[in-house]
């Protein structure tokens, strides 16, 4: 799923293309996409777009008239650039395509699970009833950070994707987080001293600025057409078994439902491995309960 620093890169991105151009029309293919009604998609047609902004993992297009379009990616939805009145792709994978006089913006969304999303609203009430409200980790204070860690009891994985608490962050780069403040991802966010607070906000904020950068000079002057969750580079997320490169144990996993949680148990917890549900309950006693026990 695209995350924030994916989110301000693509959006760095229509700003080069879109922001004063008018919007022709609208072409829309996938059939749950729109989840929206009023106002009409025919609404926006021929009018400019005047603003870009970022709302946690949403792209919100801002059109004259105080009208806008939000785009939700999910998982699996990607945006491309093509040449202007470029056609959707075929099958299901296209969804939308916005045309306008400098190109068209495509819209798909790979796999048979549609989640991504687009809604056409009115003015910022509009916006904000779409907007999950999660602090902008790096617009934010130590203290609001920390406010909003603890305001609940729950895991620091789950604190940190949790988008009603942290804007933008998801699977991916929570894992780069948490491996860069060396701490348990299951870790109550309750139970965490101030050191560990502290550490854990200034990991989010380098690890969040740290790839914008990395994927601004990736992307240089295109369009970010590379857009994935495992990326050369990240420490842990997506290199199971493969070796930390700051201690070099294997990258370890918990796997649950759609997702994965990777951590370093010699960085993150003392060397303990974490149960992954289901495989730690088909082992019972034979699971290993630390690094030493599972490679001695």
């Amino acid at each position: 799923m695209p995350e924030l620093p994916d989110i301000v890169v693509y959006i760095e991105a229509l700003e080069k293309r879109i922001l004063g151009q008018r919007l022709e029309r609208i072409r829309i293919a996938g059939p749950f996409l729109l989840r929206t009604v009023d106002p009409p998609v025919e609404e926006m047609h021929g009018r400019t777009v005047v603003a870009l902004k970022r709302m946690g993992k949403r792209i919100a297009i801002g059109l004259d008239g105080d009208l806008w379009i939000v785009l939700h990616l999910m998982i699996a939805g990607r945006l491309h650039w093509g040449k202007a009145g470029a056609k959707l792709p075929g099958g299901r994978r296209g969804l939308a395509a916005f045309d306008f006089p400098s190109g068209t913006l495509i819209l798909t969304e790979a796999g048979t699970r549609k989640r991504a999303s687009m809604h056409v609203v009115r003015g910022e009430q509009g916006l904000r009833a779409l907007n999950p409200g999660g602090l902008e980790v790096l617009e934010a204070g130590a203290e609001a950070f920390a406010a909003a860690l603890t305001a609940g009891n729950h895991t620091l994985k789950r604190a940190l994707t949790d988008p009603r608490l942290f804007s933008g962050i998801g699977n991916a780069y929570s894992d780069e987080i948490l491996h860069r403040a060396r701490l348990s991802p299951v870790a109550l966010t309750q139970r965490l001293d101030a050191a560990g607070i502290a550490r854990l906000f200034e990991a989010a904020r380098a690890t969040l600025l740290d790839w914008v950068e990395r994927l601004r000079a990736e992307t240089g002057d295109g369009f970010p057409e590379k857009v994935t969750a495992f990326r050369e580079g990240m420490a842990v997320h997506g290199r199971f078994k493969e070796p930390c490169p700051d201690c070099g144990s294997p990258v370890q996993r918990i796997r649950y439902a759609d997702n994965e949680t990777n951590y370093c148990a010699r960085c993150q917890t003392g060397g303990k491995l974490l149960a992954d549900r289901s495989l730690s309950r088909l082992l019972k006693q034979d699971w290993p309960r630390s690094l030493d026990e599972a490679h001695g």
